[in-house]
């Protein structure tokens, strides 16, 4: 299949029930996206009158990109990774790779003396 006929894959955010971590379900063949790209959608408080009449909130749209951290972590160097985990309210990755490995000793020594 050439590139002018290949399907494009869009990809799809979903929650489960009980999670507040959305999850996108990334089909055979395909990778998730370096990049999304999703629109805020706010209501303004005003209206306008639809097909019908009926008043209709307007709303506004901001589009806003959100950047696969594995991506800039393969790409950027440490010191530049680090600062943009920083302007998102991140740890530097040295110090969230030690309190990780915290959580995931205490869960094995939980599980182990379970």
């Amino acid at each position: 299949m050439t590139d002018q006929h290949k399907v494009h894959w869009y990809p799809e955010i979903m929650y489960e029930d009980d999670s507040k971590i959305p999850f996108v379900p990334v089909p055979a063949g395909e990778e998730m996206p370096k990049i999304l790209f999703m629109f805020e959608s706010r209501e303004t408080g005003e209206h306008e009158p639809g097909l019908d009449g009926e008043p209709l909130p307007i709303v506004e749209l901001d589009l806003y990109q959100y950047a696969n951290m594995n991506v800039l972590k393969k790409n950027l160097s440490p010191e530049i990774l680090d600062i943009v985990r920083e302007v998102l309210g991140l740890e530097p990755v040295r110090i969230a790779a030690k309190k990780g490995a915290e959580v995931t000793a205490k869960v094995r020594n939980t599980i182990e003396n379970s």
